[in-house]
């Protein structure tokens, strides 16, 4: 970067675009991190496919839409830039401080944001094999991002970095020592930009400090994971190696017998790929019961369905398993907050979960719970014990500020 552009980003700029590329899409989002507001969003989806989509909205609303081939992640970059240009928010602008990218998986060598660097680069294409569905994706995001813009401080946040503090009893596999470090097998846990996030903001709303707090985060979307977070500080997780360990899931299974892999394959003839297939994209809800949204469900189970009831329980079972389990991890739990898709807007979920567990201190106000809004509120009769809360998660907004944080320090 020029001394004269470093000069003048560090007098003037506040804005933060943040990319998120997965494999066959790109989300993006422009923050002005002075009031922390949207400037514009937008998503270009079915990259490759002649059916690709870029939809962006500028702040005050008013969605664009195109459609029609986009080649690769080169040319959907390039299409957002233009987008964002036609709303006087242009890569170029003097004001654009930083880019910060969502990385999946960065080990444990990555437990802050990072300043992306040819070596940061290398290390992140290293752990490819740990993440194959998701870091080859980001990376290609960050070198097109690079090529457009080679001047400005790219920053990566990684899902796992939050989770980087479990202690090594939690995070160890209790496989033998030699290959699990050989092969970097060991619990990493994922969704930790949301975690860091809904966990601070959970103090927050309880008017306490964050150190001064333990929390259970319960991140329930398509994907879903719980965390315990003491003082700020994750201790356990129920992501692993992988995003396929834990809860039930809207595909993945979450917590199975690692036999079952072993019955597949010799029982049932099944390859590796068709195993790893079955668990990730036709297990969870979507296995129980043909639905993996929870609206949907709910439905039939108010129609009568058993399948789908079934389903709900199951769902509901493991969910109560890891607050009970995390209740005895924490020793003291001062908030069980829910968060993401399912979290903030299933209300039979949130009252399944807890119901029967007024001995540990937990309970839900039936008003408060129906209650649907944006905002992070209280669900938790105003005596409860321990308070239950629903807080919106932001993981953009939570990249934004690392990156942010990260360039101006």
């Amino acid at each position: 970067m020029s001394t004269t552009h470093r000069t003048t980003t560090e007098a003037t700029a506040s804005r933060v675009l943040v990319l998120n590329s997965g494999s066959s899409s790109v989300k993006y989002q422009l923050l002005d991190m002075r009031d922390r507001s949207r400037l514009a969003t937008g998503l270009v989806e079915r990259i490759g496919e002649s059916t690709s989509r870029l939809a962006h909205t500028p702040e005050g609303g008013g969605t664009r839409e195109r459609t029609g081939r986009i080649a690769d992640h080169d040319q959907a970059l390039k299409a957002a830039a233009d987008e964002l240009a036609a709303d006087g928010l242009g890569l170029d602008s003097p004001e654009l401080a930083a880019i910060g990218h969502r990385v999946v998986h960065g080990g444990l060598k990555f437990s802050e944001p990072t300043v992306i660097t040819d070596e940061v680069l290398k290390e992140i294409e290293r752990l490819v094999p740990v993440a194959p569905l998701h870091n080859p994706a980001n990376i290609t995001g960050i070198r097109t991002a690079r090529a457009l813009r080679p001047d400005l401080p790219q920053v990566a946040v990684f899902d796992t970095a939050f989770h980087t503090t479990m202690p090594e009893y939690a995070a160890r596999y209790a496989i033998d020592v030699e290959t699990a470090d050989a092969h970097r097998i060991r619990r990493y846990g994922f969704h930790g930009t949301s975690h860091a996030y809904v966990s601070r903001r959970t103090a927050e709303l309880l008017g306490r400090p964050v150190a001064d707090v333990n929390v259970i985060v319960l991140h329930l979307g398509n994907g879903a994971s719980a965390s315990a977070v003491a003082g700020g500080r994750c201790v356990e997780t129920s992501m692993g190696l992988t995003p396929l360990e834990g809860l039930v899931m809207g595909t993945r299974s979450g917590d199975i017998d690692p036999a079952v892999t072993f019955h597949l394959k010799r029982v049932a003839g099944m390859s590796t790929d068709e195993i790893d297939a079955l668990l990730n994209k036709r297990s969870g809800l979507v296995g129980l019961c043909g639905d993996n949204d929870m609206r949907e469900i709910r439905r039939r189970v108010d129609e009568g369905d058993e399948r789908a009831a079934l389903a709900f329980d199951i769902y509901i079972h493991r969910l109560r398993k890891y607050i009970g389990a995390y209740s005895a991890v924490l020793g003291r739990v001062d908030a069980v907050v829910f968060t993401a898709g399912v979290g903030e807007n299933s209300a039979p979920v949130r009252e399944a979960a807890l119901a029967g567990l007024e001995a540990f201190g937990l309970a839900v106000d039936a008003g408060r719970n129906a209650v649907r809004s944006g905002e992070p509120r209280l669900i938790s009769p105003d005596d409860a014990r321990v308070a239950v809360a629903v807080v919106p998660t932001d993981e953009e907004l939570e990249i934004a500020g690392q990156t942010f944080d990260l360039v101006h320090n």
